[in-house]
């Protein structure tokens, strides 16, 4: 049973495209580049509104990378858009030469990451692309929770300087951020306080640690919820003060184990607080064919593996 009321439900990849289109109204050093999918990341409101702003490049990936880091260097600040697959394992050199090397001010956003891709399958469903994007020196990575947050998100990335890396979904999922709760790039948001366990997560599964938050509260388990929408720069100030207060913390992510949200804070805490961790992540594999929904049971992203976590956690330090 869901424990929380209705709420409306919108995919975070249209966050994208409206925040895209304020910033052609507001910012008019900002350009968008496409490759052959500007409905699927609903870029059409800006290519309309804004033609001579807008590149279609077709199905050249690679080709995109490049022509945007060139369009840096005349003051311009080039918005990339294809899928997250096609925006970093299939460009990645480009994106390491290019880009991230002299640290050109490419955003590049990144829609249908993770299982919630669905249909497609594991081609298509990138589970590394965290890992890959937070390895390179000077790139930021941001993993939106809901719609208002990817507009925010993607508002916000405009001013900062250096290239980030902005990942989003496909599914419509539940808006529960307020869209006037401050975004703040490299902060964490508290949206539940609690003393028992912590719950880290990112994107679509802030969803779910807050849903688990719901249940344990019923087992009288008070679990603090944090939004890691920033991996890299990482919150590191909020995240040891949460595991300090309540001595253990489950990650979950929609990701793969390796690379992800989890390791980030598995490395914070070995070095500043060791601390018991479990994590919900996909566990080494790729992807497969499904419905969104039916792929995060199977892959165990629920609610209700975060709060077996929480539990298994919370037994062992007794």
């Amino acid at each position: 049973m869901n424990p929380f009321p209705q709420l409306a439900e919108k995919d975070t990849r249209s966050g994208f495209g409206d925040a895209l289109f304020k910033l052609g109204q507001t910012h008019p050093r900002v350009v968008a580049l496409t490759a052959d999918l500007a409905g699927s990341l609903k870029m059409d409101a800006f290519r309309e509104a804004f033609p001579e702003r807008f590149f279609q490049v077709g199905v050249a990936e690679a080709n995109m990378m490049g022509i945007a880091a060139g369009l840096t260097i005349g003051g311009y600040i080039p918005f990339t858009g294809t899928f997250a697959n096609f925006s970093t394992g299939r460009v990645y050199d480009q994106i390491r030469q290019s880009i991230a090397y002299s640290g050109k001010n490419v955003k590049i956003c990144a829609s249908h990451a993770g299982l919630t891709l669905g249909e497609d399958g594991a081609t298509h469903q990138i589970l590394e692309d965290i890992g890959l994007m937070k390895m390179l020196p000077g790139m930021t990575v941001i993993c939106p929770a809901d719609y208002n947050q990817t507009y925010q998100a993607t508002l916000a990335i405009a001013s900062w300087p250096g290239p980030v890396y902005l990942r989003f979904g496909r599914p419509k999922w539940p808006v529960f951020i307020p869209m006037d709760l401050s975004f703040q790039i490299g902060r964490v948001q508290i949206l539940r306080p609690g003393s028992d366990v912590t719950l880290a997560a990112t994107g679509h599964m802030v969803w779910m640690a807050l849903q688990a938050a719901e249940i344990l509260a019923r087992e009288g388990i008070e679990a603090e919820v944090l939004n890691v929408h920033t991996i890299k720069p990482l919150d590191q100030e909020t995240i040891l003060r949460s595991v300090r207060k309540t001595g253990r913390i489950v990650t979950a992510e929609e990701h793969n184990l390796w690379g992800g949200l989890g390791e980030s804070i598995s490395r914070l805490l070995c070095m500043h607080h060791p601390a018991p961790q479990r994590y919900v992540a996909v566990q080494d594999q790729f992807g497969e064919s499904g419905k969104p929904h039916e792929l995060l049971i199977k892959y165990g992203l629920t609610a209700e593996r975060i709060c077996e976590e929480s539990i298994q956690l919370l037994r062992s330090s007794q």
